[in-house]
């Protein structure tokens, strides 16, 4: 049996996003930004990163698998859509739920940087530093958190949980 523990409350999240949506503000005062979330995990924080950028804001999706039902990195990465968007000289943020093992990441990284952008930066809500198979460096980061497996805000363990407004703790060795 499954049992979720309270993590991060929908009170620190929404700070912690107005806070990312400033400081993309910021860097790109004056110019535009187009926003890549990674389906599904991704769309509750890009909408309301979203919400909270000043500057011109676009935004695109694109869907990989790299866990199915899975509570592990299967290793493998695959394109399941791509964006319906140029990105050549756009500025990008690849918008991702958590950083976990960085092959996601790396994957898009490579992806988009052949697609020559302006600018690619990554946004990601959750960073689970401790599990970096490959280097990535993540340009704005919510919060840093230890080796648990997280749902709720968009995450999900076999696409339950994502409506959960908090961000929880999965306890249970079942499920993993």
């Amino acid at each position: 049996m499954e049992t979720v523990r309270p993590f991060i409350t929908r009170e620190q999240i929404a700070d912690k996003v107005c806070e990312l949506g400033f400081r993309i503000s910021e860097d790109f005062q004056g110019d535009s930004v187009i926003l890549i979330g990674v389906l599904k995990g991704a769309s509750i924080f890009l909408a309301d990163l979203a919400r909270q950028i000043t500057v011109d804001a676009a935004f695109d999706f694109i869907a990989v698998s790299s866990y199915g039902n899975l509570t592990q990195h299967s290793g493998e990465v695959r394109l399941l859509k791509d964006v319906d968007e140029s990105l050549e000289d756009r500025n990008v943020i690849l918008v991702e739920d958590i950083a976990d093992t960085g092959l996601t990441l790396s994957y898009l990284k490579n992806l988009f940087s052949a697609r020559r952008p302006k600018q690619l930066k990554i946004a990601a809500l959750l960073d689970k530093k401790c599990r970096r198979m490959v280097p990535i460096s993540i340009d704005y980061v919510g919060f840093v958190i230890p080796d648990e497996f997280v749902i709720g805000y968009g995450m999900d363990l076999a696409g339950r949980y994502r409506n959960l407004s908090e961000i929880c703790v999965l306890e249970s060795s079942a499920a993993m």
